[in-house]
């Protein structure tokens, strides 16, 4: 077993069905996740374009109930007519693994260089710095430009591609774990975790039941109160005998 750094959260975000507005939302996600580590004194890498990583003491223990489906409900900024529009995002969330434990062949990695767009400098502009990684076997993808120097972007994609490859070992595990037992939610991607209602500025959690009715204050980092709640899921669960 990989030892788990508690201290680095790395959390991936991906707009489900909604066309536009869902890329909106899995935007508007990650920046509240953004100011709310800003809040607690946490440090925020942007590692890829939907992927950051938070570091800061134990981030990991207290974000990785976020993983799961978000749900939106509010009239899209891009929508005429002024009808409500129901849309989705999901958050993966990965821990550093801090050993070598989780092996892939290099053969099976593609990595060629690019330049990084954007407002850099020129290093940045004119040297092909950036990275773009390609795990044939899986078919995952990472690009990154966050640091200065090609090589450390390198290690960077190929830590996602180690990270990313224990999640899905990890989702496989819970999975057949799930499949063996009655009556025992497991969260994963696909299971929506909260609604975000913005007419009724409430947030509700669907694992605890419980509705948050600060949806303003929440998009704006305030998340407190809804993840001190969520500590009752650290909690074992009987199974039903």
């Amino acid at each position: 077993m990989p030892n788990i750094n508690p201290n680095i959260a790395i959390m991936e975000f991906h707009p489900g069905p909604g066309g536009q507005e869902a890329t909106i939302w899995a935007g508007d996600l990650m920046n509240m996740y953004i100011r709310y580590a800003n809040k607690v004194g946490w440090k925020v890498s942007q590692l890829d374009e939907n992927i950051i990583q938070i570091s800061g003491f134990d981030s990991y223990n207290q974000l990785k109930y976020e993983a799961g489906t978000h749900r939106v409900q509010r009239i899209p900024v891009t929508e005429k007519r002024g009808r409500l529009q129901t849309s989705t995002a999901s958050i993966a969330i990965m821990p550093k693994i801090d050993s070598k434990e989780v092996n892939f062949k290099m053969e099976d990695v593609v990595i060629t260089a690019c330049r990084a767009g954007g407002n850099g400098g020129q290093n940045v502009n004119k040297v092909s710095t950036a990275v773009h990684l390609v795990h044939k076997p899986t078919g995952l993808m990472f690009d990154v430009r966050t640091e200065r120097y090609q090589q450390q972007n390198r290690e960077i994609a190929l830590d996602l591609l180690r990270n990313k490859l224990w999640q899905i070992e990890e989702e496989k595990k819970q999975a057949e774990i799930a499949a063996g037992r009655s009556g025992i939610s497991q969260s994963t991607r696909a299971d929506k975790i909260r609604t975000y209602n913005y007419p009724r500025n409430q947030v509700k959690d669907h694992r605890i039941d419980k509705s948050f009715n600060n949806l303003d204050s929440i998009m704006q980092g305030n998340l407190d109160d809804l993840l001190l709640e969520l500590t009752v899921l650290d909690q074992p669960v009987e199974e039903n005998k």
